[in-house]
């Protein structure tokens, strides 16, 4: 397995991020392209060969590009967005964008129907392309994620597997949820948190929340999963000590289970 991180959550412009996840000893990070000077608009000609330079230049790769715009998937206009988002990521050599699609039930109503047929369109889209559409596990169980994947037809969504969601939100089981999303998980983060009410929850450092990171890891591991496993803080006075921690964290838990760091 590898590991990654979020850019965004060190709290610094693009290139001084990247320097220092190649100071962490991370292999690939993952950036926002939904806001600010790094949107799919804004990043063509010059702009995307300085990114492109700078990701060299630190000997790192993109594990995911985010391309969450805040709305939902019944949202109509957010079609047209997220693929030029998946073309540009794939001009940055990346072929995972991974976004919320919104809380997912097992109703057939106006609302999950215009989600699945959206999500339809960008999976046939991102499949056209050799690249992946990949929805956060966020507010549903992994069962009810599942059977909405199921019911697409379409290869080209699948999960960015995110456990503390699970803990935190859907109050599921992360490990159990693994197995149960298998065929669809395409990239990972490594989050941690606290379910601490109906509907609050606290997010912490790893290891220090709800998920057993020994079996999820290891679950992982088992189902032949082999990216990244990619650290999001995005709480705390001091990101950068966090994810430092969180890297160390990683490794530690990886050597432990026999797991080669790629």
């Amino acid at each position: 397995m590898k590991i990654g991180l979020i850019s965004d959550s060190l709290r610094l412009g693009f290139a001084e991020s990247i320097k220092v996840a190649n100071q962490l000893g991370v292999t690939g990070v993952q950036k926002y392209m939904t806001f600010g000077d790094f949107t799919a608009d804004t990043l063509v000609g010059d702009k995307l060969k300085e990114v492109k330079d700078i990701m060299d230049s630190n000997g790192l790769i993109f594990s995911a590009i985010c391309g969450d715009f805040g709305v939902d998937l019944d949202d109509e206009y957010v079609v047209d967005d997220s693929k030029r988002v998946l073309e540009t990521a794939k001009e940055l050599g990346c072929n995972i964008v991974t976004t919320h699609i919104g809380h997912i039930t097992d109703t057939d109503d106006a609302r999950m129907e215009k989600i699945r047929k959206n999500a339809q369109e960008l999976a046939v889209f991102a499949d056209s392309i050799g690249s992946y559409f990949a929805a956060e596990t966020g507010t549903e169980k992994a069962v009810v994620m599942k059977s909405f994947l199921d019911s697409l037809g379409a290869k080209g969504l699948r999960v960015n597997y995110d456990p503390a969601n699970l803990v935190m939100v859907a109050g599921d089981d992360p490990v159990a949820g693994v197995y149960t999303l298998r065929d669809y998980i395409v990239h990972t983060h490594a989050k941690d948190g606290i379910k601490t009410g109906e509907k609050t929850f606290l997010e912490v450092p790893l290891g220090q929340g709800g998920v057993d990171f020994d079996k999820y890891i290891a679950a992982l591991n088992d189902i032949g999963y082999d990216g990244y496993l990619t650290i999001e803080r995005e709480v705390g006075d001091n990101p950068a000590a966090d994810i430092t921690m969180a890297v160390d964290f990683l490794k530690g838990k990886l050597n432990t289970l026999g797991i080669k760091l790629g």
